[in-house]
């Protein structure tokens, strides 16, 4: 029997390493170029996509190279970004996408050569807007080339499903992580496990709340723009991450840690990277469209809505009362106006951190802190005023489902990315208002499903294996 994580990588990295195996028997008269930040397939709905890549140097990340020196924010004298340990350099060249239904012949459409862009570290992000058709199974070939050359250097397969159209009751699923680190990994070679077990439930689309990188800590810290970019370079250079993104669309939030540092907001800077240096990595890094709050409607009966935490915020330090905001009044407006006009018979807020908590009194740069009460108060009571109505978050170290006992507004926690990255909280702090409490890491699904044609929500909490450890199943009130 393979095991889980063999299995889940066997198929997406053989292409891959025959992609870059053809690649090479291939005439390269003005370099070499490779994939191996590999594509993000991003924000798929029923008629749209983005297909995000980067084009490298080499086929893979820099393993043996230089480790990085304690408390390193600098590459050191005598070396170049390139020398260190897991960098991954870009390269100058074109890329393109070709897509079809999956099963048609003869059937295939092309977005044309487009030069990634060396101000943007070599990536480019093709939009798909109004070119795909709803509930289907898309297939792809993402290639490249180094600039001059006729033909293609290396090549990608790619796959995904768009979303049902509104009218349509359809069954999905999708998975939820946070806090992402890179030196936490449990898996030294291939990067983070639990992205196998969330492949193998193969879900429709994918959340990253945020924390997808950590920028302040330590091999090395992030306190300039070239090495932010470096530690995403790293991240996605990882297998498990890669064969991932390859067949599960994302939908990326941001948070402090991939913006600047711990409990940033605008105006403030880490080093020589600047706030908006930070936000510009991290729109050249996933697959994103212009607006950082969005949200995608999953046929009749499921909406979710992806909110920005950085961009807009007041400083913590900020007396609280009605000026004081995290969303900032633009999309604090467009939620509560899109949200209360759903007609979906499932809502769900993803939220890069809580909103209902409980949070340790400690913290104070989330709405279930008493920093931002006023805000936090006036969201949970309008999301409390709402039928069928979830919260999920981000940002905290831990699972849990947590209810209020007085307006049963529900929020669940995915959790980090492994158990050595779990912590801040105890059993010993669990209040009335959890439900399942679990300090360990993880992920969480949700799944819309239809026992007796009637459609449910249920969550479910997993261990980093897989395996569940909680589950809610909501029927429709």
């Amino acid at each position: 029997m393979v095991p889980m994580q063999q299995s889940f990588l066997m198929g997406p990295m053989v292409l891959l390493c025959l992609g870059i195996a053809l690649s090479a028997q291939d005439p390269e008269p003005v370099g070499g170029v490779y994939f191996a930040n590999g594509v993000k397939v991003g924000e798929v709905t029923s008629s749209s996509a983005i297909i995000w890549t980067r084009l490298t140097a080499t086929p893979e990340r820099n393993i043996v190279g230089s480790p990085w020196p304690d408390g390193a924010d600098a590459v050191p004298t005598g070396h170049t970004l390139g020398d260190m340990q897991d960098s991954v350099m870009g390269v100058a060249g074109e890329v393109r996408v070709q897509w079809w239904p999956k099963g048609a012949v003869g059937v295939r459409s092309s977005s044309g050569w487009a030069a990634v862009d060396p101000q943007a570290d070599f990536t480019h992000a093709f939009d798909l807007s109004d070119q795909l058709r709803s509930a289907t199974v898309y297939e792809m070939i993402v290639e490249g080339r180094a600039s001059g050359s006729p033909q293609a250097q290396c090549s990608l397969p790619v796959s995904f499903r768009t979303a049902p159209a509104v009218q349509q009751s359809a069954p999905g699923t999708f998975t939820v992580i946070t806090g992402q680190d890179f030196t936490r990994r449990d898996d030294p070679r291939d990067g983070h496990r639990l992205y196998a077990s969330m492949g193998e439930l193969d879900p429709d689309f994918f959340v990253h709340t945020g924390d997808v990188v950590y920028h302040d800590k330590p091999g090395p810290l992030a306190r300039s723009q070239e090495l932010a970019r470096y530690k995403w370079n790293r991240m996605y250079a990882l297998p498990l991450q890669r064969a991932f993104h390859a067949r599960v669309p994302a939908w990326f939030l941001r948070d402090d840690h991939d913006v600047l540092k711990n409990d940033c907001w605008p105006g403030q800077s880490y080093g020589d990277l600047t706030w908006e240096q930070g936000l510009a990595v991290f729109r050249e890094q996933v697959p994103t469209g212009p607006r950082p709050y969005r949200r995608l409607r999953w046929g009749k009966d499921l909406e979710v809505w992806f909110v920005e935490g950085r961009e807009f915020r007041s400083p913590n330090t900020l007396a609280d009362g009605p000026d004081k905001t995290i969303w900032g009044s633009e999309q604090k407006a467009w939620f509560r106006r899109t949200f209360a006009a759903s007609d979906a018979t499932f809502r769900v807020l993803v939220s890069p951190t809580p909103i209902l908590g409980p949070d340790r009194s400690s913290k104070r740069d989330n709405h279930a802190n008493k920093a931002f009460r006023h805000e936090g108060d006036e969201l949970r009571t309008f999301l409390a005023q709402q039928e069928n109505a979830f919260v999920i978050c981000g940002d905290r170290h831990w699972q849990y489902a947590s209810q209020d006992p007085d307006t049963g507004l529900r929020e669940y926690s995915c959790g980090p990315t492994t158990d050595k990255h779990a912590g801040g909280f105890s059993k010993k702090n669990r209040s009335d208002v959890h439900r399942f409490l679990r300090v360990a890491g993880g992920f969480l699904s949700v799944s819309l499903e239809y026992p007796e044609d009637l459609p449910r929500l249920v969550m479910r909490h997993h261990d980093v294996t897989g395996r569940v450890v909680h589950e809610d199943a909501h029927e429709a009130r």
